[in-house]
């Protein structure tokens, strides 16, 4: 072995490691001392934004978190929901924004293996995932190699660890064009006895490092690419990328799965965001003890290692467990089995610190608590954008009124962000473990529960995951009010309860009062929509930074729901399945423009105040949709969202392969015409039924506006005004091309 020599530590170091002068002064305070080169790294990426939420923990302690149905909310690997008969749901959405812009496939790639990791750890099979993917403008050659190499990712990890990607969506915007998003989610299933924490209990118990051979890849990943802006020197950091392989998830998925039958297992973390430091030091404070570690001892796959690269690097598919002392040729045995590495590379200790050695001599010896739990907090100064007000003026009389409605119906589904997704989906494994009843391109997924032997059973949990970010950058508070609406909304229209939510906040540089304020406002939104829907916040990610060269992306703070279908007997799906069902509109159209997509394409501006959102009105929707997929009288169901009532009519006409049941409806002619084919007032549900009457009596009931608009049929999609005038009539088999190749067509086009 050749030692290597280490830097001088000292400010100009902590600077170039991200900390700042103050923090570094803390460390010394704190240590009584000068850090070792080790130690200043540990500080640095735990300090980092990435893994302490320094600018977010305050805001975040708003959001309501229990419920009866919880079982582990935030603080732990996921979030922790019961569904009855001994079972529970695990379920997050993180995010892995700057590796996949930096290097797409093994960005995109990395965020899968992560999110599945942050499932098992806790005990559960990963059964489905979603994702949420943002770009900037598809026409730019850029972006299209992005969006090739993000889709590569998902789909080249998912695919071959076997776990059906069943939902997302995706989205163009020139925020974006220098910091995409990519957004990842994963829910799994285990017996609600027997989830497991990532806590480092019972001194003298084994520390054991399992999965992967350690390399130098991904060091200072969570710490100086996640944790700043980009610039110039963005392309420099692709080193810090880690890179995944599936096989191995695999085999780390069933070795974990295989231990915890048994119970040698004490606690157990995923290797993620800083590697080992992370982990060992995150175990450690949530038990309040100490951990004595032998770096020499952990497996690696390159030659002369330091102690600093072997606690930074963020080398893919591995585990940190704390087994039962006695248990530990039981528990490597088992890894052996599945060809991954074990070693036992420390002790539990009841004092505090965490103390590393290398080769017999000491290189780490700090305390744990202020590095982990009582990191630095700041509360960082707020102010509203000055330009605020005046994006949020909008004039409807001014507007030009829409001349061409079935033009402007074509250009709407012709754009990207309303097109199908279907090039995107049909690259992922939407059926892998047989489970997926309601699979990409619906308003929800919705996948049969398994029982952890593989029983099935009568259970199914929806999944959706939403935001629309023009209205977030318009009103953060409403918008986000709006995406929580929304994401509980997709759920309900498959006939499911919403159970809780995980969000993955997306914002720019936390230091500018601006960007601090878009955030608080939307933890606001979330907190106030999350309490009045009774939908807890279980668990979450926040990702700062999202900005290059001094412009942000537009706030996306991603909300993904989880409902639970007790009887997958009847469900709803979003397409007319047959001719003959009345047509009918479950709430009501209002005079709203703002932030629509019907405005940025036809009118080319982003301005007004979006939709306004009637909590109240919310949950007797979802309660209508629940008790009428339940009882009959609704045979589909689907949200009308951006795009308007036509667009959501079109969806509706637009089987999975090909053009599907057509509709003739009539609307009322007392608002514009853009307002009423292309507003996208919140609360609104098209639902095909057979039962008209029955349905409509359970809305009154209910107190939720019901309107029949007209009939399944045909080959086309009709809108009239009243009289028999046409608004919009077109083949469906044209608005069906427009729809499902404008993704297609503009990549060919480039290519």
């Amino acid at each position: 072995m050749t030692k290597r020599l280490e830097p001088t530590v000292d400010l100009a170091l902590a600077r170039d490691h991200g900390l700042t002068d103050g923090e570094y002064a803390h460390i010394l305070e704190l240590l009584g001392r000068t850090p070792s080169y080790s130690e200043l790294g540990i500080f640095s990426v735990m300090w980092a934004e990435h893994c302490s939420y320094k600018s977010s923990k305050n805001h975040l302690k708003t959001l309501p978190t229990e419920a009866e149905h919880v079982l582990q909310g935030p603080g732990e690997n996921a979030g922790a929901v019961a569904i009855g008969d001994g079972l529970a749901v695990i379920f997050k959405i993180e995010s892995h924004n700057h590796p996949s812009f930096v290097e797409p496939k093994q960005g995109a790639a990395t965020g899968v293996g992560g999110i599945l990791r942050d499932i098992f750890t806790m005990g559960a099979r990963p059964v489905a995932s979603l994702d949420s993917i943002r770009f900037g403008p598809l026409e730019d050659p850029k972006h299209q190699f992005l969006l090739r190499g993000v889709v590569n990712g998902i789909g080249g990890y998912g695919n071959p660890v076997g776990v059906a990607t069943v939902g997302g969506e995706t989205f163009f915007h020139p925020c974006y064009a220098g910091n995409i998003l990519v957004n990842a989610f994963n829910l799994g299933v285990v017996e609600a006895d027997r989830i497991f924490l990532g806590s480092a209990t019972g001194v003298g118990n084994p520390v054991i490092y399992a999965g992967s051979k350690t390399g130098r890849d991904g060091i200072h990943g969570a710490s100086l690419l996640a944790s700043a802006e980009f610039d110039e020197t963005s392309e420099a950091k692709r080193p810090t990328v880690q890179c995944g392989d599936p096989f191995t998830e695999k085999c780390l998925i069933e070795a974990c799965l295989e231990l915890m039958k048994t119970d040698a297992i004490v606690g157990i973390q995923d290797m993620g965001a800083a590697g080992l430091t992370c982990s060992s030091f995150e175990m450690a404070s949530r038990a309040g003890s100490g951990i004595e570690m032998d770096l020499d001892r952990v497996p690696q796959r390159e030659t002369d290692m330091t102690p600093y690269e072997l606690l930074l690097s963020e080398s893919q598919e591995r585990m940190l467990l704390v087994c039962s002392d006695g248990r530990e040729a039981e528990v490597q045995a088992v890894f052996e089995k599945w060809d991954l590495d074990a070693a036992v590379v420390g002790r539990v200790t009841d004092d505090g610190r965490m103390r590393v050695r290398w080769h017999g001599e000491t290189v780490v010896d700090i305390p744990v608590d202020p590095v982990a739990e009582s990191a630095p907090v700041i509360d960082r100064p707020q102010r509203e954008p000055v330009e605020l007000r005046e994006r949020q003026k909008l004039d409807l009389a001014a507007t030009a009124p829409e001349d061409d409605p079935r033009a402007a119906l074509e250009a709407l589904l012709a754009t990207p962000n309303l097109a199908s997704k279907r090039w995107v989906y049909r690259q992922y494994d939407q059926l892998v473990q047989a489970n997926t009843l309601i699979g990409p391109g619906g308003d929800a997924a919705l996948v049969r529960v398994r029982r952890p032997d593989g029983e099935l059973t009568d259970k199914a949990v929806a999944l959706s995951v939403d935001c629309n970010p023009r209205w977030c950058w318009l009103d953060p508070f409403s918008g986000t009010v709006a995406a929580v609406a929304e994401a509980t909304r997709n759920v309900a229209c498959t006939g499911a309860r919403p159970l809780a939510l995980t969000n993955c906040l997306n914002f720019g540089n936390p230091e500018k009062p601006e960007i601090m304020w878009q955030f608080a406002e939307a933890v606001r939104g979330l907190a106030h929509a999350a309490e009045k829907l009774g939908t807890p916040i279980v668990s979450g990610n926040v990702s700062f930074y999202n900005e290059t060269a001094g412009s942000a992306i537009y706030p996306t703070p991603t909300i993904a729901a989880v409902g639970l279908l007790d009887s997958c007997e009847n469900y709803a799906a979003s397409v007319f399945p047959e001719v003959g069902l009345a047509v009918v509109l479950l709430g009501e159209t209002r005079e709203e423009l703002g932030g629509s997509e019907w405005l940025a394409l036809r009118r080319g501006t982003e301005a007004g105040v979006p939709p306004s959102v009637d909590l109240d009105h919310e949950l007797r929707l979802q309660g209508l949709l629940a008790a009428g997929v339940k009882n009959g009288w609704i045979r589909n169901a689907h949200d009308v969202a951006d795009g308007g009532l036509a667009v959501a009519l079109a969806e509706c006409c637009f089987g999975s392969d090909g053009p599907g049941v057509g509709v003739h409806v009539t609307l009322d002619e007392a608002l514009r015409p853009e307002v009423l084919l292309f507003g996208e007032s919140t609360g609104r549900v098209v639902v095909g039924t057979s039962q008209p009457e029955e349905l409509l009596a359970a809305a009154r009931a209910a107190g939720v506006p019901a309107s029949v608009l007209g009939e399944t049929g045909g080959d086309r999609l009709r809108v009239d005004r009243p009289g028999g005038r046409a608004w919009i009539e077109s083949p469906q088999a044209d608005l069906y091309d427009l729809w499902s190749n404008a993704i297609p067509r503009r990549l060919e086009e480039a290519s």
